[in-house]
C-alpha cells in the first residue's frame, strides 16, 4: 500500500474544513464551556476528542437509536541535529520529515436506558507502510462499580500520560521510558472507576493477545494492570488541581523474547536506546505519577522501575521517568478529566480565526532513562527539552522544539542538539 503524501493529506483535511458549512461555523462558533474540570467519559477516552468549537457539522449524525461523529487527525513533523563527535560514533543522523499520524476515527453512542457509547480508529503506521486498528470498543455505564467498563482494544491505563491521547500531550513525543516499556493498547477489559465523595479514581485492566498478535504493541502474552489516583485538591473556581497516582503492572512476555527500545524523543531519529532482545518470562513494573495545576500553569512528574525475569541476563532492573512545567502564557487552564484521570487538549479563549491570538504555551521537560542493568547495556539518556505549542484554535497546533540530549552507549557519551517541529491538524 502507497503512503499518503504530506500534501495529498494536507490537501484533503483543507478541503475538509472549507466545505459548505464551514464558514457558518466560524462565523458563529458554539459557545465552548469555561470548565476546567469533566466529570463524563465516553468511549475512547485516549482518541483524538471532539474540539469544544465545531468548525463543521456534516460529519455528525444523531438518529433515533444511534448517533455517529467521523473524524480525523493528521501530525506531520521535521527533525535536524546538531551533534558533537561522540555523537557521531554512535548515530549518523541526517534532517528529515515525515508522517508521524494519520488516522480516522468514529464514535456514537446508543440510545439505550443505560449509556454505552463506542469507538472505532483506524490509522496510517509510517515504519511498516500498513492501516492498523486503534482504539475500538464499547463502553457500558455500569454504575453499581462507580464507573464504567470498556471491553476492546484501548489504553491500558498506565501512566497518566501514556493514557492521554498524542494529540493532547503538552510536548512532541512522551518521555524515553514510557515508549520504551508500556505498550501503547491492549485487547481486553478495563474498569474505570471514580467516587466524587472521596475525590478517588481507579483504571483496572487485563489483556490478552488473542487477537493482536501481529501487531507491534503485541509484546506480551497478557498483561494486568492497576492504576489509582487521589484528587486531594480539585476546586473550578479557583481552577486548582492535584493529582497524585500510583500504578502497577504485571505482563507474561510474548513468546518468552523481550526488547526495550526508545527513540530520543524525535521521531524521525534511530532508536537511541536498545536492550536488543533477551529472553523473558515477565515484567513487573511500579510507580509514582504527580501533577498539580493552578490556572495556566502546570507541574508534573512521572517515574517508573521495571523488574524482568530473565535470569539469563541477570534479572534486571530499569528505571526512568520525566519531570515537567508548562505555562499558557496567554490565560487557558488545560481542562481535566476526574473519571478517566487525564488532561485533556487546549482550547484557546480566542481563535486565530475569532480574530483572536490562539493559546500560547511555554514548556519545559527533563526526561531520564536507564537501560543499563544485570548483563544488558541497553544504554541511558537524558534530554532537556525547552518548547512552544501555539494552539491557534482547537483543531489546528503548532510545534516548536529544542532539545539537548546525552547518550551514555556503547562505550562512548554523546551530546546531541534536536531542533524539531510540527503540525497539527484534527476535526
Amino acid at each position: 500500500m502507497q503512503a499518503p503524501t504530506p500534501l495529498a493529506v494536507l490537501l484533503t483535511l483543507a478541503a475538509i474544513l472549507v466545505l459548505p458549512g464551514t464558514s457558518r461555523a466560524q462565523s458563529s462558533p458554539a459557545a465552548p464551556t469555561d470548565s476546567t474540570l469533566e466529570h463524563t467519559l465516553e468511549a475512547g477516552e485516549a482518541t483524538v476528542a471532539a474540539p469544544r468549537r465545531k468548525l463543521v457539522h456534516w460529519n455528525e449524525y444523531e438518529g433515533p437509536f444511534f448517533t455517529i461523529r467521523a473524524g480525523a487527525g493528521f501530525l506531520y513533523e521535521g527533525a535536524t541535529y546538531v551533534q558533537d563527535d561522540e555523537s557521531k560514533q554512535q548515530f549518523d543522523l541526517d534532517p528529515d520529515t515525515k508522517v508521524r499520524d494519520f488516522r480516522f476515527l468514529l464514535k456514537g453512542r446508543f440510545k439505550f436506558k443505560r449509556p454505552v457509547t463506542w469507538t472505532a480508529g483506524i490509522m496510517y503506521d509510517g515504519p511498516t507502510d500498513s492501516w492498523l486498528m486503534r482504539e475500538t470498543g464499547i463502553m457500558v455505564a455500569v454504575p453499581e462499580l462507580w464507573g464504567h467498563l470498556f471491553i476492546g482494544r484501548t489504553k491500558e491505563g498506565f501512566s497518566l500520560n501514556k493514557v492521554m491521547t498524542g494529540y493532547a500531550g503538552w510536548t512532541m513525543e512522551r518521555a524515553t521510558f514510557s515508549d520504551a516499556t508500556v505498550p501503547i493498547l491492549g485487547d481486553g477489559v478495563k474498569w474505570l472507576g471514580y467516587v466524587p465523595s472521596w475525590h478517588l479514581l481507579w483504571n483496572a485492566g487485563y489483556y490478552l493477545d488473542s487477537y493482536n498478535a501481529r501487531q507491534a504493541f503485541s509484546t506480551y502474552d497478557h498483561q494486568v494492570v492497576l492504576r489509582i489516583a487521589w484528587l486531594p485538591l480539585l476546586s473550578e473556581s479557583d481552577r486548582t488541581l492535584l493529582h497524585l497516582g500510583v500504578n502497577g503492572r504485571f505482563g507474561h512476555v510474548d513468546e518468552d523474547e523481550l526488547q526495550l527500545r526508545s527513540r530520543p524523543e524525535a521521531f524521525p531519529a534511530p532508536y537511541f536506546v536498545d536492550t536488543g532482545k533477551f529472553s523473558a518470562s515477565a515484567t513487573r513494573m511500579a510507580g509514582w505519577e504527580a501533577y498539580y495545576r493552578r490556572g495556566p500553569w502546570m507541574f508534573g512528574s512521572e517515574y517508573w522501575f521495571q523488574a524482568v525475569s530473565a535470569p539469563a541476563s541477570g534479572d534486571p532492573v530499569f528505571h526512568g521517568g520525566d519531570v515537567v512545567a508548562t505555562w499558557l502564557i496567554t490565560g487557558e487552564t488545560r481542562a481535566y478529566n476526574t473519571v478517566g484521570g487525564y488532561f485533556k487538549a487546549v482550547s484557546p479563549a480566542r481563535t486565530v480565526f475569532e480574530g483572536g491570538p490562539g493559546a500560547w504555551e511555554a514548556v519545559a521537560r527533563f526526561s531520564y532513562i536507564d537501560l543499563d542493568s544485570g548483563v544488558l547495556r541497553g544504554g541511558k539518556f537524558w534530554r532537556f527539552t525547552p518548547m512552544v505549542n501555539w494552539h491557534l484554535s482547537d483543531q489546528l497546533r503548532l510545534e516548536l522544539a529544542y532539545g539537548y540530549g546525552t547518550l551514555d552507549r556503547f562505550g562512548l557519551r554523546g551530546g546531541t542538539h534536536f531542533f524539531q517541529s510540527r503540525i497539527q491538524m484534527h476535526l
